[in-house]
């Protein structure tokens, strides 16, 4: 960016909250700065009221937040900063611009911890970091949804905050208009040492632009890590289940495995090899899952005798954009499988409805769930 936003140092966001009331919350994270963490969950899972708690608009019951070594909340200490007072730049859903004031006037609104004489300047300076100058004067009703996005943006980081805190940033705006948008903030993060945090209810979204996802559901926390952890190593089957995972299903331990490097269970009356996990016995119920990207297809059905490969049947194929959903039955137990495949892969091994083809499922993959989740 032209404009030096790499003003604070040490801005890491700690936030732990705990209440039942009005609205449960039970939270417990961190973030760094220049990290974007996106807060993924359903519609009234309590995404944005945390984002609330986080600005200083919402008082929580007990609790700690903390940015950059300053205390923004403390319950016990009686501590609870304005949001005024915590710096946060602050993006709401539809963005909160002042539909009276012009596109200009709405950054100037974010400008009163400059002298008076320099605000215009600085303010002009951000229109031009966003390529808006041409609608300086400009009201919002007169801005296309992008447009206003991008003024709502630059008012928020105009304040210099200590934490930027974006709530569904790209819902109001069109696909075309998000892609570009995707593309400005994953630019604008990596220039930015303050910590990101971002709610989201499109998990895809979350996968693009996130170094953290938080997962919420009924005002609970129920995992936050690296995308990839969340996707391979989800804590419980809703976590699973959330990260879009589909390939979940029931199985029962085999052998006692001390003595070897796998794990081995019945899957309705197939060998499943999975990586050894200590905590299993023989004959124990558990849950496990293989990842959307753990399956792999193969023309050669000779080899259905190798470990974690299965006989397929292709039961249907389904078009989204430049990929292909697709269901399998496993033969050997009428198992479905989910999986999706670039539209040019699904060509080369000429996949259609009821054609057999070799499933391998990779064993590094497959994760089996903890008894206590």
């Amino acid at each position: 960016m032209s404009i030096n936003t790499n003003i604070h140092t040490n801005r890491a966001l700690y936030c732990q909250i705990e209440q039942s009331l009005p609205i449960p919350l039970k939270v417990d994270f961190s973030c760094e700065a220049g990290k974007l963490l996106a807060i993924v969950g359903p519609s009234g899972g309590g995404k944005s009221t945390l984002l609330r708690v986080l600005a200083g608009l919402s008082l929580p019951r007990t609790g700690h937040i903390e940015c950059g070594g300053r205390c923004l909340f403390d319950a016990k200490g009686h501590i609870h900063m304005s949001p005024a007072e915590r710096h946060v730049g602050y993006v709401p859903q539809h963005f909160g611009l002042f539909p009276h004031l012009t596109a200009l006037e709405n950054i100037l609104a974010g400008l009163d911890h400059i002298p008076k004489v320099a605000r215009k300047h600085r303010a002009m300076q951000w229109l031009a970091e966003m390529n808006l100058t041409h609608v300086a004067h400009r009201r919002p009703s007169a801005l296309s949804g992008g447009q206003q996005q991008r003024i709502a943006l630059a008012r928020a980081l105009a304040r210099e905050p200590t934490l930027l805190l974006l709530d569904e940033p790209f819902s109001a705006v069109d696909w075309k208009t998000r892609e570009f948008l995707y593309e400005s903030l994953f630019d604008l993060k990596s220039s930015l040492n303050i910590p990101v945090i971002m709610v989201t209810h499109d998990l895809k979204e979350a996968l693009l632009l996130a170094d953290n996802i938080l997962l919420m559901d009924d005002g609970y926390m129920l995992q936050h890590g690296s995308p990839q952890a969340l996707l391979s190593r989800p804590t419980s089957e809703i976590v699973a289940k959330q990260m879009g995972q589909k390939n979940v299903f029931d199985g029962v331990v085999t052998t006692d495995t001390i003595s070897t490097d796998v794990s081995c269970l019945y899957w309705q009356g197939v060998k499943v090899n999975a990586a050894y996990q200590a905590s299993l016995v023989q004959g124990q119920d558990v849950r496990w899952m293989v990842s959307n990207s753990g399956i792999e297809l193969y023309d050669d059905l000779s080899l259905a005798k190798e470990p974690n490969c299965f006989v397929v049947t292709v039961v249907s194929l389904l078009a989204i954009g430049d990929m292909i959903r697709i269901i399998l039955s496993v033969n050997a137990n009428a198992q479905r499988l989910h999986l999706e495949l670039p539209v040019q892969v699904v060509k080369q091994l000429g996949l259609m409805q009821g054609k057999e083809s070799l499933a391998m499922l990779n064993l590094s993959c497959i994760h089996i769930f903890s008894s206590s989740n």
